[in-house]
């Protein structure tokens, strides 16, 4: 795995010598937007993926721990390196008026993973075609589920790293609202650590002419939604990087009658197992103490819903894909401790002690990101998970597919 400073301009002059025609590609992506498909049900999608990779001779494991699959790639002696894109799409309505847009109702690929999708497909191609240029063993793992936190376990649960060879490193990628054809990558933590609740707070029904006569759960969820947030305020120093939100609230039908019951669900974000494991508890105890002040009839139910694990680059990966990437990409602004997000990429690797690194490309058209620079509103712009979100084709597509080959040769030996 040993990256030299003479390999970064040998790696680039393979990338343009066999860099796939990427029109074809670009019908790929149109496709996939056109038929999203929600965690655990990405079957079209990893159908679609598994036939292109037979026909290139690729080593192919399909329904691993659901949808997922994984392609291999051998070529002799050398290090063993994984590449990984998400497939699944999210319940959202899309509002773009795109040609190509969502077909499928109140389901869009609103986070970019058909993206993530096509990106892997052609450095696939770009790194098949140029196999004569490397030696190692190249993985291809195309992943179900993300958006619920539940994939990249689910296929290591099921045996991935018994069904191909246990990677030296691995690689992943995002893309987000960042300008079209730059990139971003720091050491440390690139994304939070998020846990999620259906909390249930039980109160007594009646009247709203008799609350003597009643346990208003709709009060007591109230004050715990507000003294949640002393969480963030009180409990954790104000350097550590904690939020929480309250994102349902749900109870009652009518307006004068206190129901029996309401159901709030939680997210919480942080980027250390010890400040996690605090928040957590502080914010159980809140949601307890609460019940218990406002005399529920029963203690609330505290249910997790998902977690997802933090994801902290490995320095050394991170040292050398700079040193890749710069030639390529320029300037390459750091993403360490600054992205609130989660993602469950690392739990491909933290089980099984893998090193890896994960970083972002951008999807945004240059001249809108430009002109949302000059008027301070970058924030306006559509973000991953907005029913807007569109990264324009090129040259993200190129972006996003030269980093992963770039990368996977920068880790092969050539």
């Amino acid at each position: 795995m040993n990256a030299t400073k003479s390999q970064p301009k040998k790696i680039v002059e393979i990338i343009d010598k066999h860099r796939p025609d990427l029109s074809e590609f670009e019908d790929i992506y149109k496709d996939f937007h056109k038929h999203p498909e929600l965690g655990t049900k990405e079957e079209r999608t990893s159908g679609i993926i598994a036939k292109r990779l037979k026909e290139a001779g690729f080593e192919v494991h399909e329904k691993i721990g659901g949808h997922g699959l994984a392609a291999v790639l051998r070529r002799g002696d050398g290090p063993t390196v994984l590449l990984r894109a998400d497939m699944d799409a999210l319940a959202v309505e899309e509002e773009t008026d795109l040609p190509y847009k969502s077909t499928v109702p109140k389901t869009m690929h609103a986070c970019g993973h058909d993206m993530h999708v096509t990106c892997l497909l052609a450095a696939a191609k770009l790194l098949n075609d140029a196999k004569s240029e490397w030696s190692g063993t190249l993985i291809c793992v195309f992943q179900h589920n993300e958006e619920n936190g539940a994939g990249a376990k689910a296929m290591v649960d099921d045996g991935l790293y018994k069904k191909v060879p246990k990677p030296d490193v691995a690689l992943g990628q995002h893309v987000s609202h960042m300008k079209t054809g730059m990139l971003a990558i720091g050491p440390g933590i690139a994304l939070s650590a998020a846990d999620s609740f259906k909390v249930t707070i039980h109160g007594r029904s009646g009247h709203g002419s008799q609350p003597e006569n009643c346990i208003d759960p709709i009060v007591i969820a109230s004050s715990i939604v507000v003294r949640l947030q002393t969480v963030v305020s009180r409990v954790v120093a104000p350097s550590d990087s904690v939020v929480v939100t309250c994102g349902s609230f749900h109870g009652g039908e009518s307006e004068n009658a206190i129901p029996d019951e309401v159901e709030l669900k939680l997210n919480i974000r942080t980027q250390s197992e010890h400040v996690r494991g605090r928040v957590i508890e502080a914010v159980k105890r809140i949601i307890k103490a609460e019940c218990e002040a406002g005399g529920c009839s029963q203690p609330p139910d505290i249910e997790p819903t998902s977690r997802f694990p933090l994801t902290e680059n490995d320095p050394k990966i991170v040292d050398k894909l700079h040193d890749a990437f710069k030639p390529v990409f320029g300037d390459i602004p750091s993403t360490s401790g600054m992205v609130s997000g989660s993602e469950d990429f690392s739990d491909l690797s933290t089980p099984h002690d893998i090193p890896y690194a994960f970083w972002f490309f951008g999807g945004t058209d240059e001249k809108k990101w430009d002109d949302a620079v000059k008027n301070d509103t970058v924030n306006l712009l559509p973000h991953n998970h907005s029913a807007k979100f569109a990264p324009v084709i090129q040259p993200t597509l190129k972006a996003g597919s030269d980093a992963l080959a770039l990368a996977a040769l920068t880790f092969l030996k050539t």
